[in-house]
């Protein structure tokens, strides 16, 4: 792997001013999986972490500036995933840099990026002038679990909440209430996450305090969406289960992890909802 900086996260940083691919800081995935109590080697899902980086730029061939939005997508099968503030950094360090193409750009981030989490990735750099169309939702697809009426007095993860009915469905639920906290800063990270299922019922009330009592719960948006996941199935034992979360961004980036059951299940519109 290349040489890389030990971890910025957390501590003041300052930014570079040219091209500096080991601002990028690689984090293995399988120690929170076996946490978890997943099997890094026998994943219980598909998946891939989707990422919107909304503060771009760099110089073109004459040193004019050029401002873009990027999108990187990566599978959840990679050994590593990557520190956010380190891509913010990395992403930074593009600024004074001066780039021939954009294909040259997307190459140079997508080589890099592979390097360090040891997986393909796919990279797509739209310049603003390009985007004619931008579709924003209010917030996810479903049924909103927000309106129900529960006391909640628990803010530490407690999977004891879930629980079913005897009645089979086939459905799917959200929730704009996610809150957890970086596993390094303890910064809020906010986001919405939807569950859509078919199994045995899945009780309305438990779940929404199930996700409520990650509010104080410090850890990375990746590992937070695979607990759901597992927890989901250990307590709920749907027949198939897919958890899509949608993070609000931090530093101009947006993460988006999704895992799922289905084998069909990765068809994946990237549709930014209101907080994002």
């Amino acid at each position: 792997m290349p040489t890389k900086l030990a971890s910025e996260l957390g501590k003041v940083s300052s930014y570079g001013e040219t091209y500096n691919p080991n601002r990028l800081y690689p984090i293995p995935r399988a120690g929170k999986r076996i946490e978890i109590g997943i099997d890094p080697n026998h994943l219980p899902f598909l998946g891939f972490d989707y990422w919107n980086h909304y503060e771009v730029s760099w110089l073109n061939p004459k040193g004019k500036p050029v401002v873009a939005i990027a999108e990187i997508y990566y599978d959840c099968n990679s050994p590593n995933i990557v520190e956010s503030k380190s891509l913010k950094l990395y992403f930074n360090s593009f600024n004074n840099t001066i780039v021939n193409t954009i294909t040259e750009l997307e190459k140079t981030i997508k080589d890099d990026l592979e390097a360090r989490i040891d997986a393909p990735v796919i990279v797509q750099i739209h310049p603003i002038e390009q985007i004619n169309e931008v579709t924003i939702k209010p917030t996810m697809l479903g049924t909103c679990l927000d309106t129900l009426d529960v006391e909640c007095s628990i803010y530490l993860v407690e999977p004891s909440f879930l629980s079913v009915s005897e009645q089979v469905v086939e459905e799917v639920l959200y929730s704009d209430l996610l809150k957890s906290n970086c596993l390094v800063t303890n910064q809020p990270d906010w986001g919405s996450i939807q569950i859509a299922y078919k199994g045995y019922k899945i009780n309305r009330e438990g779940l929404l305090k199930y996700i409520v009592s990650y509010r104080n719960h410090n850890e990375f948006h990746e590992q937070c969406i695979e607990r759901i996941f597992v927890d989901i199935m250990r307590h709920c034992n749907p027949t198939s289960l897919t958890v899509s979360g949608r993070y609000t961004r931090r530093g101009g980036l947006d993460i988006n992890p999704y895992r799922t059951t289905k084998n069909n299940g990765l068809d994946y519109k990237n549709i930014r909802l209101i907080r994002q």
